[in-house]
């Protein structure tokens, strides 16, 4: 079950050995997708290539820039040129800061929205045509349980604000291209056991883990797992929707 061969999979900050995307991208080519390792760090591009290759996948890197436009149909165009087809979006590339409202500039806010939500949009935009054209697609989209809770465990209220505008936006384009065969569908984990979280000061991660009722992080491939189902032809009648991947964090 979740076979992905012959699928085309662009992974968005999959060069990063910090969050979830380089596992994200190597579970889609566990899976026998084509991932397209797309992020702005070369060199972290070609360590995930290479980590996909070395375990039997096939991978191409793609240096993007989320935030420019003419990055994100580029990088299109590479992926066209290269498969002839686009069939799965992960918009994974994120970025956060720890800040209060009071301490907060309107340049902070903007940094954060350019990347987790515009940045987000500008990606989605770019592969809509050619999902249409072939009449498939399965978009999916990093939220976080900051969205859902108000914070509480990375970042300030610009990064979970961001991260509800992206469930939002989820939900009304899965509207407009349900009748294309494109699903679109959103993640939101909670702690995830990646080097930002061990980054933590001790008494600060003990006091996140507190509020864990099953009391640890979760692990990368659990939140990769997910996401790998919702690529998958299973989950075909299945958009518009969230999965909450948080240990009993926040349970709607």
């Amino acid at each position: 079950m979740f076979r992905l061969d012959g699928r085309v999979a662009i992974v968005t900050g999959s060069g990063s050995i910090r969050g979830i995307g380089r596992t994200i991208a190597l579970t889609l080519a566990e899976q026998g997708a084509k991932v397209v390792v797309a992020d702005l760090n070369i060199e972290g591009i070609q360590d995930t290539v290479n980590a996909i290759q070395e375990a039997g996948g096939e991978a191409l890197g793609v240096e993007l820039n989320v935030t420019s436009k003419e990055s994100n149909e580029a990088m299109v165009e590479k992926v066209l040129q290269a498969y002839g087809r686009i069939d799965i979006l992960v918009n994974n590339a994120g970025i956060s800061q720890k800040v209060t409202v009071a301490d907060m500039s309107l340049e902070d806010i903007t940094r954060v929205f350019n990347v987790n939500m515009f940045g987000l949009f500008l990606c989605t935009q770019a592969v809509l045509q050619p999902m249409k054209e072939q009449k498939y697609g399965r978009i999916i989209n990093l939220s976080s349980v900051s969205a859902k809770r108000g914070g509480g465990v990375f970042g300030g209220p610009h990064y979970s604000a961001s991260k509800a505008a992206v469930l939002g936006f989820a939900k009304n384009l899965a509207r407009e291209v349900a009748l294309d065969g494109i699903t679109v569908n959103s993640v939101a984990p909670g702690l995830v056991n990646t080097d930002i979280w061990k980054s933590l000061p001790e008494e600060q991660a003990q006091s996140v883990i507190a509020g864990i009722p099953m009391g640890r992080p979760g692990e990368t491939k659990e939140i990769t797992a997910a996401i790998a189902f919702l690529a998958s032809e299973e989950a075909s009648y299945i958009t518009g929707e969230e999965i909450d991947i948080n240990g009993g964090s926040h349970m709607d």
